[in-house]
């Protein structure tokens, strides 16, 4: 089916043939979970997760995203449905595929994938220009179905799914034939933005395609493809019709602050980073640290979401003309601007977050990279789908609660699908499917240990001699990391180890034995010596819970604390209260001891913690906007607080991130 090929370079995002990036991916098919976290994880979208969504993408009743490739292959008849993203949707599920067959290398994905991808083909025109609206417009109305006609049709978006997907199931796979389909609308792309008008050459929303076209040049080693990718981030913000929303009323290259649409910022920041990985660009790298900063240290929220308001403005009041100021949805909003029941933070931001941080990673190798990506990755990307892999969300709230006396536009009850911006759950499965991926690194001067967990990996470090090692951890339930190399180099190399920047008073042993070495939290730990089969490699990672309190600055949640351990962000839900008590009456007093207790829940472990709390004598506040304070000594309760990842898994419930700081 379009042929096979030995796939020459099959990690999910390369680098290696860069040498502006510090670090580059392991083979896909090197790394494979064992037991803990992301093996149940990944377990459940094997099982659940992929079926399920594979399921939906094929119904015609439910999505209608496989059906529009048929019409538009000529295969029946009927009418484009859902959204102009759908093609992208459906890319994004074929990915997912591809990423768990390269591990489990279950041949009935492997089928499944080669039916999807011959309708695909059948799709597109000759010139590689390939959109399912356009195409059945064009089927049924003869004439019409013209491209990039509308700014907002998100062709080149869908495009960029195609190539990314098609990057991943060539890596997986060997087999070429999606990869024939990404490389031809690639080349259309490429002629497309030598010839096109100003006007028609506009930068299309959400680019997605950033990072695809640099994959494909990764992958295909043609130097057009670069070329496009580095054109594209020049052409930006040069058109009359740009806007604060989709990043682009400004060149990039003088752009100071995030802002607009928080799945576009972060799509952007991470293509950009693709490029500047593989060509050096100071210019772009020095703007992508002015994002990363402001992001980090003004607009992210303590789960690692992005984007807090659905609808903002810009450039938010500093002109007296209505016609500068432009709506935005799905915004970063001012800088500490981080509201809490109605907080946005969609999940493919979120997804983003980690895409771009990961990028950020390969390309300097830095902590700090890795200890973003790993918050978004365990609290807000996993609250966007259930424990067992059928539900999800579109907006991922730090609390909710039915006394709102307003509904909001998306459920915050998971649920299997998202009408008409099923964008999220898609994204969710393919991510989940990856996370092995960023798990370890290489450069020349090693291994470079990303993420814990249960874990064994078999792969080539730079010199190409071969490197075995098995990881044991309960992580991120448990600080104990062991290592154990099976096989090494016989030249001295280093492994380095990430301190997360929450952990203080890390230790390490090798072969039983303190290391001297310098463990400093937000860093990676060097350990060069010249390893051998046996040698052990045992790292404790202390995670007693924190409170955490947020800058002042951020008004809705001053006088508050959220509860963390390691990477994981706590909550409280109404479901773990008494009926006569409710979430607003609970306050956490500085000096409160939590104690971890393991549980199920739909099958999945789940780390909850048990202390006391004080119950605020607040209750009864219908019809009243102020009253003062109560003089009643706060009484104790017992709480259980939860996952954030995990609320909303045990029925409709009330929940909160932060809560006040008792007396």
């Amino acid at each position: 089916m379009g042929g096979t090929a030995a796939a020459q370079h099959q990690s999910l995002v390369n680098t290696s043939e860069s040498r502006y990036a510090k670090l580059s991916s392991v083979n896909m098919q090197d790394v494979h979970w064992t037991k803990g976290f992301w093996a149940e994880r990944f377990s459940v979208c094997r099982d659940s997760m992929i079926p399920g969504i594979w399921k939906t993408y094929n119904d015609p009743d439910i999505s209608h995203a496989f059906r529009n490739f048929e019409i538009a292959a000529g295969l029946t008849e009927g009418e484009h449905k859902g959204p102009s993203f759908h093609d992208g949707d459906f890319y994004k599920v074929l990915e997912s595929l591809a990423a768990a067959y390269s591990v489990t290398r279950d041949p009935k994905l492997d089928r499944e994938m080669d039916r999807a991808i011959a309708v695909i083909a059948k799709c597109q025109r000759e010139d590689g220009y390939i959109y399912t609206a356009a195409a059945i417009e064009k089927r049924n109305n003869k004439g019409a179905g013209k491209e990039f006609q509308e700014k907002i049709n998100f062709e080149a978006y869908n495009m960029g799914h195609l190539m990314t997907a098609a990057c991943v199931h060539y890596r997986a796979t060997g087999k070429t034939s999606l990869l024939n389909v990404a490389k031809k609308a690639a080349d259309y792309l490429y002629s497309y933005y030598q010839k096109a008008s100003p006007e028609l050459a506009r930068n299309a929303i959400c680019p997605s395609h950033y990072m695809g076209i640099v994959e494909l040049y990764r992958t295909t080693q043609d130097p057009k493809y670069l070329k496009l990718s580095q054109n594209l981030i020049n052409i930006r913000g040069y058109t009359d019709d740009g806007t604060d929303d989709n990043q682009d009323r400004i060149p990039f290259r003088e752009q100071t602050k995030a802002m607009g649409h928080a799945v576009r910022a972060n799509y952007l920041y991470a293509g950009v980073a693709d490029v500047a990985a593989e060509t050096g660009d100071t210019s772009l790298i020095s703007r992508l640290h002015l994002m990363w900063n402001d992001v980090v240290q003004r607009k992210m929220y303590i789960t690692g979401g992005c984007g807090s308001l659905y609808d903002g403005v810009s450039p938010d009041g500093t002109s007296y003309n209505p016609k500068d100021v432009q709506k935005i949805h799905q915004a970063y909003g001012r800088d500490y601007q981080l509201p809490n029941f109605t907080a946005h933070n969609e999940t493919c931001a979120n997804i983003g977050n980690v895409l771009w941080n990961w990028r950020m990673l390969q390309l300097e190798g830095k902590a700090k990279y890795a200890d973003v990506m790993e918050l978004a990755l365990y609290n807000s990307v996993l609250s966007g789908i259930s424990l067992n892999g059928k539900n999800f969300l579109y907006t991922n709230p730090l609390a909710y609660s039915d006394k709102l006396p307003f509904k909001q536009r998306w459920s915050k009850d998971r649920i299997p699908y998202i009408s008409l911006s099923n964008c999220c759950p898609p994204n969710v499965v393919r991510t989940i499917a990856e996370v092995q991926n960023y798990a370890y690194s290489i450069s020349n001067e090693g291994l470079w240990v990303n993420l814990y967990g249960g874990s064994n990996l078999s792969t080539k470090l730079k010199d190409g001699s071969q490197l075995k090692l098995t990881q044991e951890s309960n992580y991120p339930w448990d600080g104990l990391v062991n290592l154990q190399i099976h096989q090494a180099s016989k030249k001295p190399f280093s492994i380095f180890l990430r301190i997360p920047g929450w952990c203080k008073n890390a230790s390490l042993k090798i072969n039983g034995r303190e290391s001297d070495a310098a463990l400093e939290p937000g860093e990676y730990v060097e350990v060069n010596r010249n390893w051998k089969k046996g040698d052990r490699i045992e790292l404790q990672l202390p995670m007693p819970v924190q409170l955490i309190e947020a800058n002042p600055l951020v008004e809705e949640t001053r006088n508050q604390v959220a509860v963390k351990r390691g990477p994981v962000v706590y909550c409280i839900e109404s479901v773990d209260l008494p009926a006569s008590i409710s979430m607003f009456d609970i306050a956490i007093p500085a000096q409160t001891n939590f104690s971890p207790k393991t549980l199920k829940i739909d099958g999945s472990t789940v780390v909850s913690l048990e202390g006391k709390a004080q119950l605020t004598g607040t209750q009864g506040w219908e019809n009243q906007l102020y009253r003062p304070i109560t003089e009643k000594e706060p009484k104790t309760i017992d709480i259980k607080l939860m996952p954030y990842f995990a609320w909303g898994n045990r029925g409709h419930t009330d929940m909160s991130v932060w809560m006040p700081l008792g007396r």
